[in-house]
């Protein structure tokens, strides 16, 4: 599974062209009301989208995960792991000497980081795989929130599942959604099926895309993945229930 994390900025820095970029600073409202269940959204839903000037999470005893350069803020259960800000996945093919990002995300919030352990270079290097992951990026130079929604997904689970098998990767059709504070978008889940199994660790995979344009009109995704087919995957009904928290972010000025 070739899924690679980084934790400083310089290493960030160095898979240039896949790292979030920055966007999203434009006006917004005050923050959403805290609630005691999940954020609830719906296709049909309109209205401006409002803004998070705190940084706090909307869903009472859920963690807040905040990505302060791109402008955007999304919501994980309790029992799931935020990353620093400057924390960066992503993945790349295998046999690439220069491991070329495929898609990337940035500040992060991890489900069981170390889920599952194996050694299967037999190196005396045990390495940890996690059970899934979410994080948000921008996707300056794309076309269309239809376009990031299905490349970014099937990348996900190409590049951390399926590879080199591409046919083995289906990616389902585009749908509209509107997150709980009315940002509206076209999401895409992306799933691998029939992977044959060549570590301990290795097992079908699936990622959710959510893409979207900030308030300034820039282009910014978030998205899921993670194992499929496995006890303790994560439902799809949870997946939406994150994804219904992405929010613009706008700080409170000092």
């Amino acid at each position: 599974m070739a899924i690679v994390t980084a934790a400083v900025v310089v290493v960030a820095a160095a898979v240039t062209g896949a790292v979030p970029a920055g966007g999203g600073d434009g006006e917004a409202a005050p923050g959403p009301v805290p609630s005691s269940a999940p954020a609830s959204a719906s296709s049909s839903a309109t209205g401006t989208p409002r803004g998070d000037r705190t940084g706090e999470p909307t869903v009472v005893g859920w963690r807040a995960v905040v990505n302060p350069g791109l402008g955007v803020a999304f919501d994980v259960p309790p029992d799931w792991a935020p990353q620093s800000r400057d924390w960066v996945t992503y993945v790349a093919e295998d046999d690439d000497p220069a491991d070329k990002p495929l898609v990337a995300m940035k500040a992060l919030a991890v489900l069981q980081a170390q889920w599952c352990a194996s050694d299967d270079d037999r190196d005396g290097e045990t390495e940890h795989t996690a059970l899934a992951s979410a994080g948000t990026r921008g996707n300056d130079g794309a076309r269309s929130t239809e376009e990031i929604a299905r490349a970014d997904s099937a990348a996900w689970v190409y590049g951390g599942y399926a590879q080199p098998d591409h046919d083995k990767v289906t990616t389902g059709p585009v749908t509209s959604f509107t997150t709980a504070s009315c940002l509206t978008g076209s999401v895409v889940t992306s799933r691998s099926s029939g992977v044959e199994g060549r570590g301990r660790c290795d097992s079908d995979g699936k990622a959710t895309t959510f893409a979207f344009r900030t308030p300034d009109g820039d282009l910014a995704s978030w998205s899921f993945f993670g194992a499929d087919g496995v006890g303790e995957g994560v439902p799809d009904a949870t997946i939406r229930e994150i994804m219904a928290t992405v929010r613009v972010f706008t700080p409170t000025e000092p």
